[in-house]
């Protein structure tokens, strides 16, 4: 948000991230996304736009979330070498008054091939624990890895920028 130059507050919102079993891809983030953007719906003020966003990785059919420890981490990671996976990055505008908006967008992303010993430098010294797929292209690990992306660097960064301006040009700007 700070990159477009508009005002904003972060906020801790505490919401149930558990979602129902047969979701797959883009609608796992969609559901948490919305369900964070309830937990805080009725606090906003008449004057509020919030805006909640979460991000999976996308494996061989199955979620890679957040790991839970660095083992969980380095197993991710290895899984991931190679081959090509999907981010998923959902973000629901919410305002009093109005109905939820939630956008998905999606970005293939290929890993080239990461020894062990790569795999363990990045989770030691980065701890990527608070980041699905347990990386953050951003860091190292997408200096070195990340051979080729089809979509938006910014959507596996987990905030699909360009998409979020296109709905805040309609709700405030326009």
């Amino acid at each position: 948000m700070a990159g477009l130059d508009l005002p904003f507050t972060a906020i801790n919102i505490d919401a149930d991230e558990h979602y129902p079993a047969e979701l797959r891809e883009g609608d796992i983030p969609y559901y948490i996304s919305r369900a964070k953007a309830r937990a805080y719906e009725s606090q906003l003020k008449d004057d509020q736009l919030l805006i909640t966003a979460d991000t999976i990785v996308w494996l061989d059919g199955h979620m890679l979330g957040k790991p839970k420890d660095e083992a969980e981490a380095v197993e991710m990671l290895k899984s991931l070498r190679n081959k090509t996976h999907q981010v998923y990055t959902a973000v629901t505008f919410a305002q009093k008054g109005r109905e939820l908006e939630t956008i998905v967008d999606k970005t293939d992303v290929v890993f080239g091939n990461l020894t062990d010993e790569e795999i363990a430098h990045y989770v030691s010294k980065y701890k990527p624990l608070d980041k699905a797929g347990a990386y953050g292209v951003q860091e190292w690990i997408g200096y070195v890895a990340c051979t080729e992306m089809r979509g938006s660097y910014f959507n596996v960064m987990g905030f699909p920028v360009h998409k979020v301006y296109e709905i805040l040009k309609k709700r405030i700007f326009f």
